[in-house]
């Protein structure tokens, strides 16, 4: 199976049932781009088409991707969302990294009792997680 990142759980995402399919049925056990995976209150179909959608940064935080798996877990599931062209599995990759400085920064800000600046805290994941983030993702 491919490794797909684990959107932070502090950070909810929305998945829209999208009526038309990005891939024909038979390319859905070999897509090659990767993805994420994320947790959702309502399971999905291998092959469904969705669009992940995550309200907290805007409109254009909006993603087209294909379920290419759904676990069921205690309360939710977990569902994995393929990208399966480039430009879109670029662009949501550098908000899943917008994302894991942000779950980064509530966690240190949590463990210090204050505020923290953006820059300082991108700074410091970025030397502690950018070359796991970029080696162990969408593989």
């Amino acid at each position: 199976m491919r490794r797909f990142l684990r959107h932070p759980s502090d950070m909810p995402v929305e998945l829209v049932q999208r009526k038309h399919a990005f891939l024909p049925r038979q390319r859905l056990h070999n897509i090659s781009l990767g993805g994420v995976a994320c947790n959702s209150s309502k399971g999905f179909r291998k092959g469904t088409a969705v669009e992940l959608r995550i309200p907290m940064l805007g409109d254009q935080a909006s993603y087209p991707g294909v379920v290419a798996w759904c676990r069921k877990q205690p309360g939710d599931y977990l569902v994995g969302i393929a990208f399966i062209d480039e430009e879109t599995l670029f662009r949501a990759r550098m908000v899943e990294q917008v994302c894991q400085i942000e779950h980064y920064r509530h966690q240190r800000e949590l463990e210090l009792g204050e505020a923290i600046p953006v820059e300082t805290i991108a700074c410091e994941w970025i030397a502690l997680h950018a070359a796991e983030f970029s080696n162990a993702t969408f593989t």
